[in-house]
C-alpha cells in the first residue's frame, strides 16, 4: 500500500518538477542573453540608462531563477520526506517478516524434538488423517519458502528506495549550493545597480536633457505616422471626406490576418529584452519625472538584424532626429514602426514577407543597441507586448 502511494506521488511530482526545470532553463537562457548585452554596455566607462536597464533585467531573471531553485528544493524536500516514510515502513515490514520467519524456524525445531516427520505422518490413525498431515507439512514448507521470498522482495525494495533517497539528498545538496551561488550573483548585481544609479544621479541635468530630446523625437515620429495615415486615407477614398482607409482586397486580408496574430507575432530582433515598456511610467533615475513610450524599447546586441514582424508594404522610410533611421510598414489597418536603425535596406512601396530584413539596429555613444518598436491600428497606438509572442 505504501509503495503504491509513493509511486502515485512520484508521477505527480515529476510533472511539477519538469515544469520547474523548464522555468530554470528559460531563466538561464534569459540570463545568458542579457549578460551578452550587459557586457556591450559595460565597454563604455560612463554609466548609462541602458546599462541600468540591462542590470535591472539581469536582476529580474536572477530572482526568477532563485525562485525556481527554491521551488525545486521544496519539491525535493517533499520527496525526501515521503521516501523516508517509505524506507521506515519497509524497514518495519522487513523486521516483522524476519521475526515471523524466526518464529517459524523455532516452531519447526520444537516440533522436531523427539520425533521425525515420518513418525508424525505414520502415527496417523486413519488414511485421511495421514493425508491431512502430509498437506500440512507441504503447506508449512511452502509458507516458509514464501516467507523467505517476501523477505527478499522487501529487502530489495528497501535497498532500491534507500538508493533513491541517497540520490535525492545529493540533488538537495546540489540545489542548496546552487541557491547560495545565485544569491551571491544577485547581491553582486544589486551592488552594480546601486553604483550605476548613484553615478547617473550625479548627471541629473544631462538626463533631463535626454528626456526632453526623447519627447521631441516621439512627437516627430507621431507627426510622421499621422501624415502617412492621412495620406493613405485620402488616397484610398479619392479625396472624399472619410476617416478610415478603404482597403484593397489584399490589404483587407493582411489586416484580418494581422489581427489574428495577437500574442503570436515574432520579435523584430532575434535576441533582446524589453528595456522600456509601453505607456506612462516613472523615470528609472530622476524623481518626479514621468516618461511616456508610444511603443516598447527592445535592447539587443550590436549590429542585430531588424525584421518585419508580418507581411505588408513599406509605407515609408525616413530619418528622424533622436530616433535615427525609421521604417514604417503597413499591414492593412495596422502599422508597425521600427526606429533607431543604423541602416535600412528596404524602399517605400516595397512588398515584404514576414521576417524579411529591414536593416540593422543603431548603437549609440553609450554602447546601447536599442530598437523602438510600435504597433498602431490606424491612428490608435497599441501595446506591442500584447502582440509579440511570449519569450
Amino acid at each position: 500500500m505504501i509503495t503504491t502511494l509513493f509511486c502515485t506521488y512520484e508521477g505527480i511530482a515529476q510533472k511539477s518538477k519538469s515544469q520547474i526545470e523548464k522555468e530554470k532553463k528559460d531563466n538561464l537562457a534569459k540570463i545568458s542573453e542579457v549578460q551578452k548585452i550587459l557586457k556591450e554596455t559595460e565597454t563604455e566607462k560612463k554609466a548609462s540608462i541602458g546599462q541600468l536597464q540591462a542590470l535591472n533585467k539581469q536582476i529580474e531573471a536572477r530572482r526568477a531563477l532563485i525562485s525556481s531553485i527554491t521551488q525545486e528544493i521544496e519539491l525535493i524536500n517533499g520527496e525526501i520526506s515521503d521516501l523516508s516514510i517509505v524506507v521506515n515502513s519497509l524497514q518495519t515490514d522487513l523486521e516483522h517478516l524476519k521475526d515471523e520467519y524466526g518464529q517459524m524456524i523455532y516452531d519447526a525445531y520444537k516440533a522436531n524434538q523427539g520425533f521425525s516427520k515420518l513418525t508424525f505422518l505414520f502415527s496417523a490413525e486413519t488414511f485421511n488423517q495421514l493425508f491431512l498431515r502430509l498437506k500440512y507439512l507441504e503447506q508449512y514448507t511452502k509458507a516458509r519458502e514464501v516467507q523467505v521470498e517476501q523477505i527478499e522482495k522487501v529487502r530489495d525494495a528497501l535497498n532500491q528506495q534507500m538508493g533513491v533517497l541517497v540520490v535525492k539528498k545529493e540533488e538537495q545538496d546540489a540545489l542548496l549550493k546552487s541557491k547560495v551561488k545565485e544569491n551571491k550573483n544577485l547581491l553582486s548585481l544589486k551592488n552594480k545597480q546601486s553604483k550605476v544609479v548613484q553615478e547617473l544621479s550625479k548627471r541629473e541635468k544631462e538626463l533631463r536633457a535626454e528626456v526632453a530630446e526623447t519627447k521631441k523625437a516621439v512627437t516627430r515620429l507621431d507627426k510622421l505616422l499621422a501624415k502617412i495615415i492621412k495620406a493613405e486615407i485620402e488616397k484610398s477614398n479619392a479625396g472624399k471626406n472619410a476617416n478610415s482607409i478603404n482597403l484593397t482586397a489584399d490589404m483587407a486580408r493582411i489586416s484580418t490576418s494581422f489581427e489574428g496574430k495577437r500574442n503570436r507575432l515574432p520579435w523584430p530582433v532575434q535576441s533582446g529584452f524589453v528595456s522600456e515598456r509601453f505607456g506612462k511610467h516613472p523615470h528609472p533615475v530622476l524623481k518626479n519625472i514621468w516618461v511616456e513610450n508610444q511603443g516598447v524599447d527592445i535592447q539587443t546586441q550590436k549590429n542585430a538584424q531588424v525584421k518585419a514582424v508580418f507581411e505588408g508594404k513599406v509605407a515609408t522610410t525616413a530619418f528622424v532626429p533622436g530616433m535615427n533611421r525609421v521604417v514604417i510598414v503597413q499591414h492593412g489597418d495596422y502599422y508597425t514602426l521600427y526606429a533607431k536603425l543604423k541602416t535600412v535596406n528596404v524602399k517605400k512601396g516595397q512588398v515584404l514577407r514576414a521576417n524579411e530584413s529591414l536593416g540593422e539596429v543603431f548603437t549609440n555613444s553609450d554602447g546601447i543597441s536599442e530598437l523602438q518598436f510600435q504597433v498602431w491600428k490606424n491612428n490608435v497606438k497599441m501595446d506591442p507586448e500584447k502582440w509579440l509572442a511570449n519569450k
